[in-house]
């Protein structure tokens, strides 16, 4: 049968048998991928090295019949090591890819790919904020789902104000005019840097980037959670 080879990422591991491991994997070329990786869980499998969690990898497999295909040879492209230095970074990198599992269907676009390994080099870098991180992801997850919010004017279709206070409403995507509302023009400034095509490393050069991050983050899960799936 004709071997198949693409970069992948390990979105999920389940063990099968004695010594195998069923592979979920996120690649640019296939989508998802559900691979049989055979003996992987043998001292000297020759496949365990290029599969770690927080890293990319040349895979080499085989489509099968069914929906599970084999996994033949795989090489370590780049392992974030930093992250899983860190057991916050670990948590959120978990959580980050349980997202994005779930949010996909099985044939995403590659730019799905590039999102989580841009994911990765945020948190491998201990100067980035994770807060920061985490709002990036949501949003930039947002963005490719076709989600992303209206940052030009409000509910009412008026262009959002510098000296203006607002709430955010979630089933319009916009900000709403209120007098307590907890946004203000700095927030949006920086959401639409956080939409753009900026990365966490530009973004954590804003002055006060952490305590926005914190402030906006909650608006961005909770827009996430409505349109593309809680985690």
């Amino acid at each position: 049968m004709k071997q198949l080879r693409t970069t992948g990422i390990v979105l999920s591991r389940t063990d099968f048998g004695e010594a195998d491991r069923i592979l979920t994997m996120l690649t640019p070329d296939y989508g998802k991928l559900r691979l049989m990786a055979k003996g992987v869980r043998r001292a000297k499998s020759k496949l365990a090295g290029g599969i770690e969690l927080f890293s990319v990898s040349d895979i080499t497999f085989i489509e099968g019949r069914g929906e599970i295909g084999t996994l033949i040879s795989t090489r370590l492209k780049r392992h974030y090591g930093g992250i899983v230095k860190d057991l916050h970074r670990v948590q959120l990198g978990y959580e980050l890819i349980k997202i994005l599992n779930r949010a996909t269907e099985d044939e995403p676009e590659p730019e799905y790919f590039d999102l989580l390994e841009q994911a990765f080099v945020a948190l491998d870098d201990v100067e980035i904020d994770t807060g920061l991180a985490q709002l990036w992801f949501q949003a930039q997850l947002l963005k490719l789902a076709g989600h992303a919010p209206n940052l030009s004017s409000d509910t009412g279709g008026q262009k959002l104000a510098a000296d203006q206070a607002y709430n955010f409403d979630t089933d319009a995507m916009a900000f709403a005019p209120h007098p307590q509302g907890p946004y203000k023009a700095g927030h949006i400034k920086f959401l639409r840097l956080v939409f753009s095509d900026n990365n966490p490393e530009g973004l954590s050069r804003v002055e006060g980037h952490d305590n926005l991050a914190a402030n906006l983050l909650p608006l961005v899960e909770t827009a996430r959670g409505a349109y593309i799936g809680r985690n």
